[in-house]
């Protein structure tokens, strides 16, 4: 029997996705929140909501549900999803946990053991070493991959070429490991060149049965983790589907697995051959497109089986139909080598049918392309630097893979996240780049093609253009008595806007009447452009060329937004420096966070001698690390932080006196 109250224990897009499968099978959802989270999406779309300290709090969690009445316990990913203390914990509560037995997390969950379990199952595995049996420091096989052994998602996974970059990448690694789960132990692999990075998702019940649902191609990363996914692959062929599929049900059945898995191959794209990664037990983000492709809840099928259900199919009964590819919509910056950022909402536009509200296998034959979205969005919310940067997923479903990344590329263009900097024109870019739309995948081939897809560092002219006529168009309250740009009392005068962006500081002339008739200077000749607003839409007109913007305003900052992209302008009076606000000028010496976050690792001390590159502090935002290092040659005057402690973007870490030549 279905339980008929289940408690959440996530947030985000998958506690409201899981929560949509709740309301659509009439069991009520309970929400868990921490006290900064209490508006948020998830909370909203459940039926009740209990407050919780961290959503790492196992024993607050499980008796959050006790206190409210669930019957299970689903914990999505992140978190405590592959926690066994938690499942126990569940458990010691009367609670079921939507999820694998505890021992066969303990089992799956540390990689070293995983490995050598189902190596002796006869699944093949990557050669490599681990703590404490093998000595890490004296690993000579490069390259090679260090990965936290308690660790998923490509948190602390780093690639070293050379014996001289392994103590830095073991520490780094051990520190990532720590923060994120709490286990610093770590092992070492040797690393496939040229590898795809290929999934089997897999389903057991605890009367015996197993099946796997095909693979998720998943080679499409950044800093080892997940940027785009699809199924099926376009490199798999029936036969090894076949085999890998068999290869991940006996994975599972080596540890009695039981609810939904997924099964974690590297492959040779050269020779396909396949060796085993680790198994992640729990739901995966990239879930949605074996939904997509077999037309099955996968969140309702673990429902099912934690309720004691058998599987209501066979592996025979599997059919994939279609193409289906997700983009994840992640809150960071690809132009500054993907660094996180935060802000508020100011307005948002997503595509699509909210998951699962739609499964593809289902439509009849000949039915056009499907697109989804599952989010954890609202406007007015804040994205900042405590959780993972993922905001959304966008989903597109075609009869085949070509109409399938259209769809990918059609709904990104509708999707917009004014107030925050996001990837969606990097993923625009994937989406049409030669390798991926003729399948020619590998997991470096974002780092190759970095130069490529990486396409919105400048803001165009006319975007410049259309900004200054929206800003000449908006109330300012300024004298015009005031005004030191050639303002004259009965004269249709210029008016110099001064912006600032991302890629520096622009003047735009604009004069007339936006609404009716007004001219922009570009390129040195005056343009006739027009404005029409009508709530956050806007129309520009540009020498009698019309697009469409999205607008939303901030203080004196102004939002536009067309075809994914967003660009933000912060009004500047005239005479003010040209510098970005809040950047230094490259060479000054002053060393600014590129991101909000918390420094972990202080690496000089003042008074030190610098050179030019060398790492001066670690900065740790959303799970990641990065290196901020000296821009110039000299000595360190002043370091104002220490670590444990949280930075704002932009703020000062360091400053570096230079050197007199």
């Amino acid at each position: 029997m279905l339980f008929d109250r289940v408690l959440i224990a996530n947030r985000g897009e998958i506690a409201v996705r899981i929560a949509r499968t709740l309301r659509r099978l009439g069991v009520t959802a309970v929400a868990v929140h921490t006290p900064s989270d209490a508006d948020a999406r998830h909370v909203r779309e459940a039926d009740l909501a209990l407050e919780v300290p961290s959503y790492l709090d196992a024993d607050a969690i499980a008796g959050a549900a006790l206190a409210s009445g669930a019957q299970a316990v689903h914990p999505g990913y992140g978190f405590l999803a592959e926690n066994a203390a938690f499942a126990r914990a569940c458990a010691a509560v009367g609670t079921a946990f939507v999820g694998p037995p505890a021992e066969a997390i303990d089992a799956m969950g540390d990689k070293i053991r995983a490995k050598a379990t189902v190596s002796a199952a006869g699944v093949p595995v990557v050669p490599g070493g681990a703590e404490p049996g093998d000595v890490l420091e004296e690993w000579r096989d490069f390259p090679a991959l260090i990965k936290p052994s308690a660790g998923g998602g490509g948190k602390g996974m780093v690639l070293v070429h050379s014996a001289a970059e392994l103590p830095d990448a073991l520490a780094s690694a051990r520190r990532t490991a720590l923060a994120a789960f709490g286990d610093a132990t770590l092992l070492i692999e040797r690393y496939v060149e040229s590898p795809r990075h290929i999934e089997i998702q897999v389903l057991a019940d605890a009367l015996g049965g197993a099946v796997h649902l095909g693979e998720r191609e998943c080679s499409l990363q950044r800093r080892h983790q997940k940027v785009v996914e699809e199924a099926p692959s376009p490199f798999v062929t029936p036969e090894l589907r076949a085999r890998m599929g068999a290869a991940a049900v006996e994975a599972a059945r080596a540890v009695g697995y039981v609810g939904a898995g997924t099964v974690e191959f590297i492959v040779d794209g050269a020779t396909g051959a396949y060796h085993f990664m680790e198994m992640n037990t729990r739901l995966q983000v990239e879930h949605p497109v074996t939904e997509l492709v077999t037309g099955v809840d996968l969140v309702e099928l673990q429902l099912r089986v934690a309720a004691g259900e058998p599987l209501p199919f066979g592996q025979d009964d599997v059919r994939l139909s279609g193409h289906a590819v997700e983009a994840r919509v992640y809150a960071e910056d690809p132009a500054r080598g993907f660094l996180p950022t935060g802000g508020r909402v100011l307005l948002l536009r997503e595509p699509g049918v909210p998951g699962p509200a739609a499964q593809s296998a289902a439509r009849p034959a000949g039915s056009g392309p499907l697109v989804r979205t599952d989010s954890g969005l609202t406007e007015g919310g804040v994205v900042g630097s405590e959780f993972d940067p993922m905001l959304s997923k966008v989903v597109a479903w075609a009869p085949d893979r070509k109409a399938a990344l259209r769809a990918l590329d059609r709904a990104l263009a509708g999707t917009a996240v004014l107030g925050v900097v996001t990837n969606v024109p990097f993923l625009r870019a994937l989406a049409v780049h030669p390798a991926v739309r003729a399948g020619e995948l590998d997991t470096g081939l974002i780092e190759r093609a970095l130069p490529e897809l990486v396409t919105d560092a400048d803001v165009p002219a006319d975007v410049l253009a259309a900004a200054g006529l929206v800003f000449h168009a908006l109330p300012q309250g300024d004298d015009p008595w005031e005004v030191t740009d050639g303002w004259r009392v009965g004269e249709r005068a210029w008016t110099t806007w001064r912006l600032a962006s991302r890629d520096g500081v622009h003047d735009v002339r604009v004069r007339g009447l936006p609404a009716e008739s007004a001219e922009v200077l570009m390129e040195e000749r005056p343009v006739p452009a027009r404005l029409r607003a009508e709530g956050p839409e806007v129309d520009v007109t540009l020498g009698g060329r019309t697009v469409r913007y999205l607008c939303a305003r901030d203080g004196d900052t102004l939002w536009l937004g067309r075809d994914g992209h967003g660009w933000a302008f912060t009004r500047h009076l005239i005479g003010d420096p040209g510098d970005r606000p809040g950047a230094a000028a490259s060479g000054d010496g002053v060393v600014r966070s590129p991101m909000p976050g918390t420094v972990l690792v202080v690496k000089a001390q003042p008074g030190d001698r610098v050179t030019a590159g060398q790492p001066l502090v670690i900065v740790e935002a959303m799970k990641m690390e990065h290196a901020v290092t000296a821009p110039c040659a000299g000595v360190v005057t002043d370091l104002p932080v220490q670590p444990g402690r949280p930075v704002d973007m932009d703020a000062v870490l360091a400053v570096v006196t230079p050197e007199e030549e």
